[in-house]
């Protein structure tokens, strides 16, 4: 029996007991040492408590690590079947906002569920990387080359894209397209191509201004100069650079940093929980747990570069790829170095749909892992 068809033919029968062996213990391991600074942090904010928020997150978590084992034990064949199905689900689910979803400040963003506020934007950053692995497992470099292969996927993009800029959350617009560039850029798509796209952003941006609202303009004209309204718009980011400052190389210890527990830090359990931890650890403890992103990222590469199949390889690194976005854009956003746009740091901010929406990419990322050497077809079935 050849090599190749031995090992689809032992992933194809592989047992539950052996799926659970293949977990990335590893992976989780990263995981949950990330999700435990997260808890500490939330602790603090809420000056020694663990209400309200968090226990919450403690329940979340453990909600996300059991949704994360049943998505990694999963076959990667059904995630591949299905991914169309999931991504019109999220954009039905991005189209209800419009008309059931609630508002919350300032932007209408939420399907209120009772048990939990779902974002339906978060979900979609998963699904939208789904879809667009499916199709790009299914198209050959020769065609891949032919711009009018392009418009499906492109198409597949836009449309989320155009719902979440509506409500408006420019940060998550950003994400999209970003993620979404990713996996164009790896499935084999030429370079100047993204060249044309980035020139036509450009010279759209005088255009785009003017649509913008008035808080966003705000955002933009405060990230250029923050010191123009330190009491209105700017004040988000005068008050991270004092904590950043304050905390210095060891930090003030744990539960002793003054401009959160003073409430001069706005946000501090959401948005701005990297800035906190700045100050109560200094630039030890950011460093750390930059640390630990580094290597929770280098897993989600590190498996999309071990896939047999694109499928899983596209998946993975798109989804790798979404999770550095998270990190890069809050870490630069409360530095200064990028305007205010309410992206969560994963596993540490506070938040329900952010957390489980990452836990389900983790999950995904570990079933490519687990199913690593099957091969698919174009119509999901194992090759030989």
């Amino acid at each position: 029996m050849p090599a190749d068809t031995f090992l689809n033919s032992r992933n194809t029968e592989m047992t539950l007991r052996q799926k659970i062996w293949q977990l990335n213990w590893g992976l989780v391991i990263l995981l949950c040492l990330l999700a435990g600074v997260g808890f500490a942090m939330l602790y603090s904010a809420a000056n020694g408590s663990v209400s309200p928020w968090a226990s919450r997150q403690l329940v979340r978590f453990g909600l996300g690590l059991v949704i994360m084992l049943i998505v990694a034990l999963i076959d990667v064949r059904y995630w591949f079947r299905y991914a169309y199905l999931i991504y019109f689900a999220s954009l039905g689910l991005l189209g209800a906002v419009e008309v059931m979803g609630t508002i919350g400040m300032g932007a209408q963003r939420w399907i209120d569920l009772g048990f939990i506020r779902l974002q339906p934007s978060e979900v979609m950053k998963v699904s939208l990387i789904l879809a667009l692995a499916r199709y790009f497992h299914g198209v050959s470099m020769e065609d891949i080359g032919r711009p009018t292969y392009l418009l499906v996927p492109l198409a597949l993009v836009v449309a989320p894209a155009a719902l979440v800029l509506k409500q408006p959350d420019l940060g998550t617009t950003g994400m999209l397209l970003l993620g979404a560039g990713a996996v164009f850029f790896c499935a084999g798509v030429r370079w100047w191509k993204f060249a044309i796209v980035f020139v036509g952003g450009c010279a759209a941006v005088p255009v785009a201004w003017q649509f913008l609202h008035e808080y966003q303009k705000a955002r933009v004209m405060t990230f250029l100069n923050p010191g123009s309204d330190p009491l209105g718009a700017g004040y988000h980011n005068l008050q991270a650079m004092i904590a950043f400052g304050s905390g210095a190389i060891t930090g003030k210890g744990f539960m002793q940093g003054t401009q959160s527990h003073l409430n001069f830090l706005p946000e501090k359990h959401t948005d701005f929980i990297f800035t906190m931890l700045a100050e109560e650890f200094g630039l030890i403890g950011s460093l750390g747990l930059l640390g630990l992103y580094f290597l929770l990222l280098a897993y989600g590469f590190a498996i999309a570069f071990r896939a047999r199949n694109q499928f899983a390889r596209l998946l993975s690194i798109g989804l790798a790829t979404n999770l550095f976005l998270y990190v890069f854009i809050n870490m630069a956003m409360v530095m200064g170095v990028f305007p205010v746009v309410g992206v969560p740091l994963p596993l540490v901010s506070y938040g329900g749909t952010a957390l489980l929406t990452m836990m389900t990419a983790m999950g995904l990322i570990m079933s490519c892992y687990i199913h690593r050497d099957m091969r698919i077809s174009r119509r999901g079935t194992v090759e030989s």
